[in-house]
């Protein structure tokens, strides 16, 4: 474009070429380095937040640098070759009119500097207001056509009555006109208690329903099947199998129960918040002996006696001790157990012989009350303390919200004293993302400014250049409220991208203007000439910008309800800055300006010289 320019001022194309790139040379430099300024310490975030961040700044850092490689080398050469010469034209008043407006709003500005600020200021601050409104998440599931659903029968469940209740949901699912093929296996391990229905859905544009509506319709149908937990599975980046996942912890097993069974309780009541359960309601059958202390020992039975006649009649004892039946190459241990038949009648455990101190044999029930029971299918620990683990997938609210009303909960304010609240899966990923971010952003704000002090040789001029990234956080909050998507991973990471491309329409209006100055012409003229130089590749380049994000923004392709988040961030950041920026930063530029050679007039003594041909 400023090739372009140059050619029509009646310049032959070799030397438009020529004095273009090297009038832009420094912006276009200055430009490529706050990108790779951005992206590289975000890159390098650490964690799992890290794990997002690094391809993308990494891709985009090396594509910049070698994009700016071909700016400055083939651009101009083919430039030179294949465009045309034009002859001598002035500005024509077709392009006069175009321009008009934004001069006239430029020097508007220019004589209520103070009045123009205040807005700009005001349109930030009013945008940060906007936070409580929207969403916040890691990241939105996309629509791949693939639904996974867990079942868990009570622990102690026999394989063939998880196969049963496999099947019922496999016929419920079936049914359904979306749905292509199912998949279900039963049993994991030891676990024959479990199982997991793969359904695969039809491609998108061949079914009425998606993937969410298919999961709502079925929820509750899958929930009323008796004597089972039956739940979809999210696919999140925390590892867990649910939307939502909260650890209770502690080191008093009584109060960690309590605090659990009071926060299960209350959850299932928040709207949104569906499938909410708790792993201390995974209980399995037990027989419970209880030694009477005083028939032992009046028969001379101790508990150790008791408890490892049990131990052999029922389980055997350890390999260890095992005798073993020698073969040539191999030895195969010998384990006596009761029958499996005779295990299932309680009365045998009733009449186990177990020793007594004097060398008699005592019936079991002598010296003990056996009774069925139930216990813990497992217990969980969390850094050495107990724990109880709270889930429950989300329908209709974000992560954030959930969460924040949770916290809200009278059982979690407080909490006891001994019990507290550890943020597990997707939960926890997202609190790394908010908190590493900030960190992040700022560090890539500092690289920016140092490398703009070193491209400019100054410490002042930079801060116009910057007064651009404040203006594009609003644009990005705006349009996320209006879209109502997620302020999550993908949308931060539109945030950073905009950091990086908002300071390239900065950088031209201040580079403009710092020739123009050179030049001698005055603060005021130079201001105003960068501004209507620079107005038609500003809005080329943000245009351009805006109009390939638009695809992704509107969800287009594989995934593209994930990726959404950050065009729509992209494209409201870009708009807003690019409007503001048009009048924000030569403002600011004619204050540091002043100041700059106020200062400078100061430390060198020396009179101010130009004051008149400055703004003000």
């Amino acid at each position: 474009e400023n090739i372009d320019q140059h050619l029509a001022m009646g310049k032959p194309p070799r030397q438009a070429a020529i004095d273009g790139a090297r009038e832009l040379g420094l912006a276009v430099v200055a430009t490529s380095a706050t990108i790779v300024a951005v992206f590289l310490p975000v890159a390098f975030m650490g964690g799992i937040p890290g794990q997002f961040f690094q391809p993308f700044g990494v891709t985009v850092s090396l594509s910049t640098m070698f994009s700016t490689l071909v700016a400055v080398t083939v651009t101009p050469l083919l430039s030179a070759y294949l465009l045309k010469p034009k002859q001598h034209l002035t500005t024509t008043n077709k392009t006069r009119r175009k321009r008009q407006p934004y001069r006239q709003l430029l020097g508007w500005s220019l004589k209520h500097r103070l009045l123009a600020l205040a807005i700009a200021i005001l349109f930030f601050l009013a945008s940060l207001q906007l936070i409580p409104l929207i969403p916040k998440g890691l990241f939105t599931q996309g629509d791949d056509g693939l639904v996974f659903i867990s079942v868990e029968l009570p622990p102690g469940s026999t394989l063939s009555q998880t196969e049963n209740v496999t099947e019922q949901v496999r016929n419920i699912l079936q049914a359904n006109p979306a749905v292509d093929n199912i998949l279900a296996t039963v049993g994991d391990d030891d676990q024959v208690n479990t199982g997991l229905v793969y359904v695969r859905l039809l491609p998108k544009d061949q079914r009425e329903l998606s993937l969410q509506e298919f999961q709502n319709q079925f929820r509750q149908p899958l929930q009323e099947i008796p004597g089972a937990r039956v739940s979809f599975n999210s696919r999140g980046a925390g590892g867990t199998n649910k939307d939502v996942s909260l650890i209770l912890k502690s080191e008093n097993a009584t109060a960690l129960v309590d605090a659990a069974k009071a926060l299960e309780e209350q959850a299932s009541q928040i709207p949104g918040l569906v499938e909410v359960v708790s792993s201390i309601n995974l209980v399995k059958p037990e027989i419970i002996i209880e030694p009477d202390p005083l028939r032992a020992s009046d028969l001379g039975v101790s508990v150790q006696a008791i408890a490892r006649t049990a131990s052999l009649a029922f389980i055997g004892d350890n390999d260890f001790n095992l005798a073993k039946f020698n073969l040539p190459d191999r030895q195969i241990p010998i384990r006596v157990q009761i029958d499996p038949q005779a295990r299932n009648d309680i009365e045998t455990l009733n009449n186990l012989q177990v020793p007594s101190s004097n060398g008699s044999l005592v019936p079991l029930k002598a010296v003990a009350n056996i009774r069925l029971g139930s216990g813990l299918a497992q217990i969980e620990r969390f850094n050495r303390s107990r724990q109880v683990s709270i889930e429950a997938n989300l329908q209709g609210i974000s992560l954030g919200s959930a969460l924040d009303q949770i916290r809200a909960l009278p059982a979690m304010n407080p909490l006891p004293k001994d019990v507290s609240e550890e943020p597990a899966g997707d939960a926890k990923i997202m609190r790394d993302v908010f908190s590493r971010f900030g960190g992040a952003l700022g560090l890539a704000i500092l690289s920016i400014y140092a490398i703009l002090v070193l491209l400019y040789s100054n410490f002042f001029y930079p801060v116009a250049i910057l007064a651009a990234l404040p203006l594009s956080i609003g644009g990005a909050l705006l349009g996320l409220m209006v879209a109502q998507k997620e302020l999550g991973l993908f949308s931060l990471i539109g945030i950073v991208l905009l950091m990086g491309l908002v300071t390239k329409n900065a950088i031209l209006l201040v580079d403009c203007t710092l020739a123009g100055i050179k030049d001698g012409l005055p603060q005021s003229k130079a201001i105003m000439e960068a501004g209507v130089s620079r107005l038609r590749p500003i809005f080329m380049t943000s245009l351009s910008t805006i109009a390939g994000m638009t695809p992704i923004a509107m969800a287009l392709g594989a995934d593209g309800e994930v990726r959404s988040p950050m065009a729509i961030a992209v494209i409201g950041g870009f708009t807003t800055s690019t409007l503001l920026t048009l009048v924000v930063v030569p403002i600011l530029f004619t204050y540091i300006d002043n100041f700059y050679h106020f200062l400078k007039s100061k430390i060198l003594g020396k009179p101010q010289l130009q004051t008149v041909k400055r703004h003000g």
